[in-house]
């Protein structure tokens, strides 16, 4: 049976800036890139394969995982001296009073703050609905040339659903200029939360992946996606 998450828009945004499936927004450079070295698909003289991080199906399913949120508003950054001589960010928005601040105390000692007199969140607008006993993880979205990159976060939305504002920092102190409404800013993957325990493998275990291993040296090409890959279906 389907699962279903159930997104509700609080301040009736647009369409066009309305969460989708991660799958129906692929990043540009994984379209654009070769599947093969040189576009020819055949062993290497190193005893590899021309195969490009295309072929990678942990990178495609990680891509394509969940949703996306995108920002609903034009973002302007701009970058000033203080009277400490330290560099700041100004932030200026289009609509829906985007983008709200924390002051400092209130992340003292999170790593890459340093002279950081506030760490910024965007406004999301989608309350988030799972099924009982589900939650989700958000990330900033993956393997993306991202600016605002959020702290990722897990929120119990099967008891929680109002919206998710997200904590985010720049990707580095070159982020500057616009950030047009419908970049992607929140990968969300909703997963079930089950009890778990650790404990370490066996000899039994040990001999499962040296059986993985002479399977996967079998053939050169796909190895992985035609013996273990399970589907996932985001809709």
């Amino acid at each position: 049976m389907n699962k279903k998450i159930i997104f509700t828009d609080i301040f009736a945004i647009p369409q066009e800036y309305n969460p989708i499936p991660a799958s129906k927004m692929i990043p540009e450079w994984y379209k654009n890139i070769n599947s093969y070295f040189n576009e020819e698909k055949k062993p290497l003289l190193n005893n590899n394969t021309s195969a490009t991080v295309k072929k990678c199906m942990p990178v495609f399913d990680s891509i394509t995982n969940g949703y996306i949120i995108v920002t609903h508003s034009d973002i302007f950054i701009s970058k000033y001296i203080d009277e400490n001589g330290h560099k700041q960010v100004n932030y200026q928005w289009s609509n829906f009073n985007a983008i709200s601040s924390h002051a400092s105390f209130q992340f003292n000692g999170y790593p890459r703050t340093e002279n950081k007199n506030e760490l910024f969140k965007f406004r999301n607008t989608w309350g988030i609905k799972t099924p009982k006993g589900y939650s989700c993880l958000f990330v900033p979205p993956m393997h993306r040339d991202n600016k605002l990159v959020i702290l990722p976060a897990i929120v119990d939305t099967d008891t929680y659903n109002y919206p998710v504002e997200f904590t985010f920092e720049l990707a580095n102190d070159e982020v500057e200029g616009l950030i047009p409404a419908g970049t992607p800013i929140a990968q969300i993957i909703p997963f079930k939360r089950d009890v778990w325990k650790m404990q370490f493998g066996t000899e039994k275990d040990r001999n499962e992946f040296r059986g993985i291993y002479n399977r996967l040296r079998c053939v050169w090409f796909d190895a992985y996606k035609r013996f273990y890959r399970q589907p996932k279906e985001y809709h």
